[in-house]
């Protein structure tokens, strides 16, 4: 496979994205698929409340599309394509359930991690069979060749990858294309580092995932026309984090996006401190509406984070190259 096939991928669900934004975005409109802003959010924020929501959608339909066309039918195309559907699914349930229901929490913490429990076991027993029922699973550690063996307690660390990020990449979803670009980063850095390493499969995946979102940034930049809700922001955690595992860079996806990770730790760092010490670290977290709040304006905060995203990306890139 060259260069020019990452090419077509991208542009292929670049164009669907594109062409089902006219589509979609009427339709949740009709169907009042609209977003409800939380209260203790920046107040700016409230002049977006009913932009339609769900348009994570968009982004599914447009890579399984291209990945079905331009990818080979392998194990590692289905296990890409259930992760990224499943956990898509999982936003999809609770996007419904707020929306649709008129219940601010959508699903409970307990419901998604069953859920997404569920999705890693049927993850792990794809990767059994692939392996044909070896238990020979280990932890590669970055910049050396060393490998943690850790036969089937793979499982648990599968189960932390998987939630840990979709988790960090649901909380970046906060700003009118700041998951989208940063995301965009990411996996035009992975397509690279796996097509150096011959998973041309997993390659095209990126691929596609760089242009559906690539298509779906254009109605989601400031001011968004529509969001991705968790239908988007979970489908891409959990197609990430797939990423990682097949292309044996479960630890360095902390350095591909370290982002995610800063995010996620914003939020941690943030409650502990208001529930030991009685005092917030952040002026709001996570991060981003940290710096809004200090007097940047949205979209400075959007282009620092991509301009942040993609140094950490192509620098792990060039890091790993060595």
């Amino acid at each position: 496979m060259d260069l020019q096939a990452l090419f077509f991928t991208a542009i292929a669900a670049f164009t669907i994205a594109l062409l089902l934004g006219p589509i979609s975005i009427p339709l949740l409109h009709r169907l009042k698929f609209g977003q409800s802003i939380r209260e203790e959010g920046p107040q700016h924020h409230k002049k977006k409340a009913g932009t339609p929501t769900m348009g994570g959608l968009m982004i599914l339909l447009a890579v399984i599309l291209t990945t079905l066309k331009f990818a080979v039918s392998s194990l590692d195309t289905l296990m890409l394509l259930l992760a990224t559907v499943g956990f898509g699914l999982i936003g999809f349930a609770d996007d419904f359930i707020k929306i649709v229901k008129k219940r601010n929490l959508g699903l409970t913490a307990k419901q998604k991690l069953l859920l997404q429990s569920l999705v890693t076991v049927l993850l792990f027993g794809l990767m059994l069979w692939e392996q044909g029922g070896s238990h020979s699973f280990g932890i590669h550690i970055p910049l050396s060749n060393w490998v943690l063996p850790v036969g089937m307690f793979y499982i648990l660390f599968l189960l932390v990858v998987l939630v840990g990020t979709t988790n960090a990449v649901n909380l970046t979803d906060g700003l009118d294309g700041l998951l989208s670009g940063c995301a965009i980063m990411v996996f035009a850095a992975y397509a690279v580092y796996a097509y150096w390493h011959t998973n041309y499969d997993v390659a095209l995946f990126c691929a596609a995932m760089v242009g559906a979102l690539g298509g779906f940034l254009a109605f989601n930049r400031h001011p968004a026309k529509v969001f991705m809700g968790d239908t988007g922001s979970l489908a891409i955690g959990g197609g990430l984090a797939t990423v990682s595992v097949l292309t044996h860079s479960e630890l360095a996806l902390i350095l591909f996006g370290l982002v995610f990770v800063v995010e996620a730790l914003s939020v941690m760092i943030q409650v502990f401190s208001y529930r030991t010490f009685g005092r917030r670290v952040f002026r709001m977290s996570p991060l981003h509406h940290h710096f809004e709040l200090g007097g940047w304006s949205e979209w400075e905060v959007v282009l620092v984070f991509w301009l942040a995203s993609f140094i950490c990306a192509f620098g792990t890139l060039a890091l790993l190259s060595h």
